[in-house]
């Protein structure tokens, strides 16, 4: 059975940095995409930031470009998301994801079978 279980989330002043963690448990396959998708309150979820782990491509959302950074962890089912110089617009609840997929052009669409419960980010101004 997958399981996905983040931590890192808090409570930051806007310009703060935040580092989410994700460990990947329960997985086997080799060619995966590992996601850190966001939902704030009365908005739909969206991507953030992608890794496939096949060659090491990383995607993300044009509002966070330059400010985060995903990566694997020291496991290569794990993955961390490192945000710096957050916003306001950046809270709400992150979650990891996982799926074994060939590599595509748009990592955030289609379907994400296995996700983690969720970190809270909130970024106050």
């Amino acid at each position: 059975q997958v399981q996905l279980v983040e931590s890192g989330g808090g409570s930051v002043q806007a310009g703060g940095s935040l580092r989410l963690s994700c460990v990947v448990y329960g997985y086997t396959y080799r060619n995966n995409y590992l996601g850190w998708f966001r939902q704030a309150p009365g908005k739909e979820r969206e991507g953030v930031a992608t890794l496939y782990t096949g060659d090491g491509t990383t995607t993300y959302a044009d509002s966070v470009k330059g400010r985060f950074t995903i990566s694997q962890g020291s496991a290569k089912t794990s993955v961390d998301l490192q945000m710096n110089n957050l916003k306001p617009e950046d809270t709400g609840m992150y979650y990891c994801a996982v799926v074994h997929r060939p590599k595509v052009l748009r990592p955030f669409q289609g379907d994400w079978p296995d996700w983690g419960q969720g970190t809270q980010v909130t970024v106050s101004s």
